[in-house]
């Protein structure tokens, strides 16, 4: 179909199609020079940002390198598939003849380890963008509700006929334990030598946690036996929380750090996890802006090549 022949279709079109496609035309021409912008942005701060060694890792952004690894305790199971992994993403679709509509999708916010060459750090994965190898995409006829049963697909086949309602699409992301773990974010240390104490603050918790159980403090502080604490029994319980909460305070102190790595909170630096290494999620990221740039270039040079055949 040549020039000639695609305008004498945009100038016979009706007003109201014409302005569909021109309005779709600029959208995707503006996300896709949003998109390249995010996406060479991410690019250039992983390769700005070194990577940094768990125990000696400066507080505040940083990259960190190592393996991902489940926390002691209950393991996380992906809901489709029932796969034990350290992070899920899941989507279920329902497809008609010419749309779907997304029944249900959620991705995982409970928390696990990178373990590196010097030490460990708790990931909270809530606000991160991440990028993993596992992905299974399957279909079947029904789609069980999550009281009464998830279908649990294993294998690259369709399941089974639950129902005779429309198709499903069911998606299911993972990262495993054992998997190369590449994680860039807000880097944080405490408990240990990094805690400051306060130690007004926890004395003021711990006497409102004794007031809530009377009798126990009668018990423990009521010299006189007349069923009221006085101010003299009330100075007691004071230097008795105090030296608790110090006794306390001392344990913690001498008690290795625990590291932890969130999403930043006051900037809009990203936070990111990865099964890929620096140097291929970089790439990632570029050929992602490359995709988007030219996306911009194509729909922008088509709308306003529409606009012009139009006004002409």
């Amino acid at each position: 179909m040549n020039e000639q022949t695609l305008a004498t279709a945009v100038l016979a079109m009706p007003d109201a199609r014409f302005g569909m496609y021109l309005a779709g035309s600029a959208v995707v021409a503006l996300a896709g020079f949003v998109f390249a912008f995010v996406f060479l942005r991410r690019a250039r701060i992983i390769e700005d940002t070194p990577t940094s060694r768990i125990r000696s890792a400066a507080q505040g952004y940083v990259e960190l390198a190592g393996r991902g690894e489940l926390m002691e305790g209950a393991p996380i199971v992906a809901p489709l598939t029932g796969t034990p992994c350290t992070w899920y993403r899941y989507k279920v679709e329902k497809t008609g003849d010419r749309h779907s509509s997304v029944v249900e999708s959620g991705s995982s916010d409970e928390l696990f380890v990178l373990v590196g060459e010097t030490g460990r750090c708790v990931i909270d994965p809530e606000g991160a963008v991440v990028t993993c190898r596992s992905k299974q995409v399957w279909y079947e006829r029904g789609y069980p509700s999550r009281r009464s049963g998830r279908s649990r697909h294993r294998g690259g086949l369709l399941g089974g006929l639950a129902s005779f309602g429309g198709r499903y699409r069911y998606t299911e992301e993972r990262m495993h334990p054992g998997e190369p773990l590449y994680a860039i974010g807000m880097f944080a240390s405490v408990g240990g030598g990094a805690e400051s104490f306060n130690t007004d603050a926890e004395v003021r918790e711990l006497l409102t946690l004794w007031k809530r159980n009377g009798p126990a403090l009668l018990k423990h502080f009521d010299a006189n036996g007349d069923g009221e604490i006085d101010v003299q029994e009330w100075e007691a319980v004071r230097r008795a929380a105090y030296q608790k909460v110090r006794r306390e305070q001392a344990e913690r102190s001498v008690a290795p750090p625990t590291h932890i790595m969130t999403k930043p909170r006051h900037d809009n630096r990203p936070y990111l996890l990865s099964v890929y290494p620096q140097r291929e999620l970089v790439k990632r990221y570029k050929w992602k802006a490359a995709g988007s740039l030219a996306g911009f270039l194509v729909f922008g040079a088509t709308a306003v090549w529409m606009f012009a055949v139009r006004l002409g």
